[in-house]
């Protein structure tokens, strides 16, 4: 167990699970604007009050939630070891652990990614995605990227963009695809641009 966290009452956790399924649920029946405190309370089978002791209000409760996601994406990411060896395969197994994350929780990624109506949770899975890319591309040394001239920065936007488009289109098409095929065809679509 880790030292660093406190450990959290199970009743908490599990009215925030209501809470959050709650405001998944009704996220996929209506615009943001029209949910209420009061809708998700009862979605969620509590009392109004019990929300304000979680959260301050919605805003609040989607910018907790947007953590939370970034949270259990880098925990999914970290759970497999990676052989020491080429940073291309370490790579191609952290998309199929970010795609094997994302199926295994399609029911919320569809709404938060599926569609436009909370931009907090693409924001976050692109600064995210950009800080992975960075990453990747500080680590390859007499690349393409220097051979080609071309910059480190636009290389990372170019990346994180690609990535994060890639996301969000297998999301809204009901992810046709398993997470290994559509992670190798990106890692084959890279090698050629």
């Amino acid at each position: 167990m880790n030292q660093d966290k406190p450990r959290i009452d199970p009743r908490i956790l599990r009215t925030r699970q209501l809470l959050k399924d709650a405001l998944i649920d009704l996220l996929h029946e209506m615009e943001i604007e029209k949910i209420t405190v009061n809708r998700i309370a009862e979605r969620a089978t509590i009392n109004r009050v019990t929300f304000y002791l979680h959260y301050r209000d919605i805003p609040d409760m989607l910018e907790k939630m947007a953590d939370d996601m970034i949270e259990d994406i880098q925990n999914a990411l970290n759970r497999k070891p990676f052989q020491p060896g080429l940073e291309e395969e370490k790579a191609f197994f952290v998309m199929v652990s970010l795609l094997e994350h994302i199926a295994e929780h399609a029911k919320f990624y569809k709404v938060v990614l599926g569609s436009k109506r909370t931009p907090i949770f693409t924001e976050r899975l692109l600064r995210m995605l950009s800080q992975t890319v960075t990453q990747i591309v500080e680590n390859e040394r007499n690349s393409f990227i220097s051979e080609a001239g071309i910059q480190k920065d636009i290389a990372i936007w170019y990346g994180s963009a690609a990535l994060i488009g890639t996301i969000v289109a297998w999301v809204r098409n009901d992810m046709p695809y398993t997470p290994q095929f559509l992670a190798q065809q990106f890692s084959l679509l890279n090698h050629l641009v």
